[in-house]
């Protein structure tokens, strides 16, 4: 769901931005009451892990396209909604610089759709009472899936809405809604029951966690390596080998534009759209969370002249040790973001 810059106009652009900065400043000041040496570490690792996660496109079957998970609701639970939206911002800053996984205008839009919405709406609202003070298994179980759902559909209608108000695509709303509602449903399904698996993981492991995110409290001195580490080598081995196995489809998006127009991607418009796709490509070393081509491959593959690597291209598993490379980078870079503004933000506040 991540947007490209030819779906959105610089002042819905810019409105986006606005209003997500505004956003992570108001969770950056509330947030440093709930900070700590567990806490901020946790932020880091989570993002590493969401990250890695967002590399996995899985299948949606009977439609030929696909989804990931976005991580948002995930992260506000395990971290509260603050925490979790500065770590979401972090996560979706470095898909865009450094890998060109949605577009530099519209990084705001990506933000608040992807992250803000659940992190502001679908926990606190959604989640949070139907789990209550003491959620049960089968309490989180329902409340995941629906507040995944929930998020996933207003995130979803976020994106019409700019594209709509942008209007330099072209894109029918009709037609475009009712695609994009039916196949975010779809992913707010699995989105839903990969987020419950791992909330009832913590549960099991450490339910202080889940207690304190609850409460709006620092995690204080209560067990976290066993989570820690696992979540760990779960981003480890997420990124460098499950990424692999991504479906090929077209995400819910691509998908979406692509049965409107025919094309998976719109051109990019002249002017304000080339400053920002012109900064991006300098600032992206691993587009497509891949090793950046030399120059003279990039022409070859733009003539098609080669049919061999085109099968290998659509090979599945994709084994690709640039993947590999590109996704331990981008969790290691995407900790490292996370665990800083987190420890800034600590450090200010005493």
């Amino acid at each position: 769901m991540h947007m490209a810059d030819a779906l959105i106009s610089p002042a819905v652009g810019g409105v986006m931005w606005a209003a997500t900065a505004g956003l992570a400043a108001y969770a950056a000041k509330k947030v440093q009451s709930e900070l700590d040496d567990r806490k901020v570490p946790l932020m880091g690792v989570l993002g590493a892990f969401v990250f890695a996660a967002q590399m996995i496109n899985f299948s949606i079957p009977g439609t030929g396209s696909s989804g990931h998970l976005c991580g948002g609701l995930l992260l506000a639970i395990l971290l509260g909604p603050q925490a979790a939206a500065l770590t979401i911002a972090s996560i979706l800053t470095i898909q865009c610089l450094f890998f060109a996984d949605g577009g530099l205008l519209a990084l705001g839009a990506n933000i608040f759709n992807m992250g803000f919405v659940a992190c502001f709406i679908a926990y606190p609202l959604i989640y949070k009472p139907l789990t209550a003070n003491s959620p049960s298994q089968g309490r989180i179980f329902f409340a995941s899936l629906l507040a995944a759902v929930i998020g996933l559909q207003l995130g979803a209608f976020g994106v019409v809405l700019a594209t709509l108000f942008s209007g330099i695509s072209e894109l029918p709303f009709s037609a475009f809604v009712l695609l994009m509602q039916p196949i975010h449903l779809a992913i707010g399904l699995v989105e839903g029951l990969i987020t419950a698996v791992i909330v009832l993981f913590i549960m099991k492991e450490s339910p202080e966690i889940l207690q304190k995110t609850a409460l709006g409290q620092p995690l204080g001195p209560i067990p976290v390596k066993n989570v820690f580490i696992t979540l760990l080598i779960a981003a480890v081995l997420t990124s460098g080998a499950l990424s692999w196995f991504a479906s090929a489809n077209p995400d819910g998006l691509e998908w979406s534009i692509t049965n409107v127009t025919g094309a998976p991607e719109l051109n990019v418009p002249a002017g304000i759209h080339s400053f920002f796709a012109e900064i991006q490509e300098k600032t992206a070393f691993l587009p497509g969370y891949n090793v950046k081509p030399p120059a003279e491959e990039t022409a070859a593959a733009s003539v098609g002249v080669n049919a061999v690597e085109t099968e290998e291209t659509a090979a599945w598993p994709a084994v690709d040790s640039g993947t590999s490379l590109a996704g331990l980078i981008g969790s290691v870079m995407t900790l490292a973001l996370a665990y800083i503004i987190g420890k800034g933000l600590q450090r200010f506040a005493r």
